[in-house]
């Protein structure tokens, strides 16, 4: 695994030899099969391409699996002044740099283990969900896929501008002590680990000339199907490992005070749309507006994502709702529902959490069906699953839920129409 911390997963490396990827393929024989090529969350920080276990979307859906390693933190997305001049081109992109080279391995290597070089899935979850929107976007992954999974990241967010890089690779430096590259160069990992605190993809440069959604906005990005979505809870994760998990769960006052310190003015509408006596918890009633208000996990955000595709490609959009999805931790008095990276579990083999019960497993099998359908067609319909519509309008979400796999209206649920008119 590549360098750092221990975040979400237990593991710490200093590794530097990391650039590696594995591939998985069916027992029996085949010629040019599909291949999913996967990208790991884990917010640019943390995540290892081996934590993944591909056996369901390999024998159950007759597909080539990839995984890529890629740097993370400051190896991955350190951007300074003179590292751009060193390169001629723009820094802080060598996580992603890493992703493409990943991406023309397999275009270069794909028959060589049965795997058509012309029908690659690019997908991936949280930051690596991420990554596919920057892939879908960037002039160089032109030709290197031709169809994108994306969950639990919204295309709609905007990355890192040069001027915010910059301005965080300086405090960076400071941190860690250096004023120039040769200090860094020498400093151990782990002390480079230690002082960062994050970093993104950076625009303007070859890999990322636009801002994602102003590249979709114009037309501007690589014309491939897309298969995009989010979960319900997305957010109950971020709260339920800040405050409840750290023995602080969120108060009613703690409540008022957050919503006021993120709304200002608009505050008093928020605290009236999400009034804390409506939620088993102040700490859910946070998470939920959390969830809906603009942002890169949000779902408002991914409503967004689906729009501005604008009809050009075919889109098919999703929500995962199973509230009693297996939990990364145990919260007394937090109900953890269908939070960031929950369905996870049902795509791969088990990564946390309690076993998929029968009634999970079977959602599984759906799921694995039309993931591993849209990678041979580039349409997730097929035998054996229920219908699943175009993205045409706000009411043609495919709902992954326990009892029920169907249409559904995410925006109403989540009030997109309060936050698109909320002045803040």
């Amino acid at each position: 695994m590549c360098a750092q911390l221990p975040g979400l997963w237990p593991e710490e490396s200093v590794n530097e030899d990391c650039l590696y990827l594995n591939v998985t393929t069916p027992k029996r024989k085949h010629r040019s099969l599909p291949v999913m090529v996967w990208f790991h969350g884990g917010g640019f920080l943390n995540g290892a391409a081996t934590h993944y276990d591909p056996v369901k979307l390999v024998t159950q859906g007759d597909v080539i699996v990839v995984t890529v390693a890629y740097r993370l933190g400051p190896l991955g997305y350190l951007a300074t002044p003179r590292l751009t001049a060193e390169a001629g081109n723009q820094s802080g992109n060598y996580g992603f740099q890493d992703q493409l080279a990943g991406l023309r391995w397999v275009k270069r290597n794909a028959a060589a283990f049965g795997g058509n070089p012309g029908n690659v899935t690019v997908f991936g979850e949280s930051a690596g969900a991420g990554s596919v929107c920057g892939m879908i976007v960037s002039p160089l992954a032109k030709g290197l896929f031709h169809k994108a999974v994306g969950q639990s990241f919204s295309c709609d967010a905007k990355t890192y501008t040069r001027e915010k890089a910059y301005a965080q690779g300086a405090q960076f430096s400071s941190r860690v002590g250096c004023a120039d590259l040769s200090c860094l160069r020498a400093k151990p990992v782990k002390d480079m680990l230690t002082a960062w605190e994050d970093g993104y993809p950076v625009v303007g440069g070859r890999e990322l000339p636009l801002q994602p959604p102003d590249a979709l906005e114009q037309g501007k990005y690589n014309h491939v199907p897309v298969m995009w979505g989010n979960n319900l809870d997305e957010m109950r994760l971020y709260v339920g490992t800040t405050y409840d998990g750290d023995g602080k769960p969120v108060t009613v006052p703690d409540y008022e005070e957050l919503t006021r310190e993120e709304f200002g003015p608009a505050a008093d509408k928020v605290l009236a749309k999400y009034p804390v006596g409506n939620y088993a918890s102040p700490s859910i009633a946070y998470a939920t507006w959390l969830g809906d208000a603009p942002g890169q996990l949000s779902t408002c955000s991914h409503m967004n994502t689906y729009r501005l595709f604008k009809g050009e490609v075919p889109v098919y959009a999703y929500q995962f709702t199973d509230r009693t999805a297996p939990s990364v931790g145990d919260w007394p008095g937090f109900e953890e529902g269908a939070a960031h990276a929950f369905e996870l579990n049902y795509l791969w083999g088990w990564l946390f959490g309690e076993p998929l019960n029968p009634a999970q497993e079977a959602l599984s099998r759906t799921m694995v069906r039309y993931w591993t359908t849209f990678a041979h067609t580039g349409n997730p319909n097929g035998r054996g699953v229920p219908q699943w519509k175009r993205y045409k309008s706000d009411a043609d979400v495919q709902e992954l839920g326990l009892s029920r796999v169907a249409p559904k209206n995410p925006a109403v649920e989540s009030n997109c129409a309060f936050w698109a008119g909320l002045q803040r």
